[in-house]
């Protein structure tokens, strides 16, 4: 099975970011991302057999203790670069305290053999995915005319493990588990 670690977004945010993408949707024919599969991803782990799914719960709850802390979505930009993108993303603002989950995670998992991100890790949403050429120019009118798209801010004070399974369209994500920071704390 495919599994990654995310950061759940709340509802407020999930609302606003439907009214982005219904305003962004019509200006050009790409893959956009389905609303509920949104999130944003603090360690893509790959395949990982379904036999060691406990040692992988149990290794991501011993993780050291995280204080909460709070998340901003900001911006709107290209992945790779905006001349030849294949990713339409949201920015994610979360500081220090985001990037060190990230590494917490990612040195955790590496205990299990889970090998390291070979990027630096860079948090954001993926809006949409760009596969064959296609004319993005009213796509990147109507980004213009938003100027910096603030989607808002929240605390963030858990994270969890998915599975992702292919779909009809796109892929279909699991929660299987939730890792709260305050519980973290409470058992160390």
């Amino acid at each position: 099975m495919r599994i990654f670690t995310a950061i759940d977004l709340p509802s407020t945010i999930l609302l606003r970011l439907e009214r982005l993408l219904s305003a962004l949707r019509p200006e050009a024919q790409i893959k956009w991302s389905p609303l509920d599969n949104l999130h944003i991803t603090t360690k893509f782990i790959g395949e990982w057999p379904e036999t060691r799914l406990a040692e992988l719960t149990n290794s991501l709850s011993s993780l050291p203790p995280c204080e909460p802390f709070r998340v901003e979505l900001k911006n709107l930009g290209w992945f790779p670069n905006s001349r030849s993108p294949r990713v339409l993303w949201v920015g994610v603002h979360g500081g220090e305290a985001l990037a060190e989950l990230a590494r917490r995670t990612e040195a955790k998992l590496g205990e299990l053999g889970v090998p390291k991100e070979s990027r630096e890790f860079s948090p954001h949403l993926t809006l949409a995915r760009i596969k064959s050429p296609v004319s993005l120019s009213r796509l990147r009118q109507k980004i213009e005319e938003m100027e910096s798209a603030e989607l808002g801010e929240f605390p963030v004070s858990s994270f969890a493990l998915y599975r992702s399974d292919p779909g009809s369209n796109s892929s279909i994500y699991r929660k299987l588990h939730d890792f709260h920071f305050q519980a973290a704390m409470a058992a160390s």
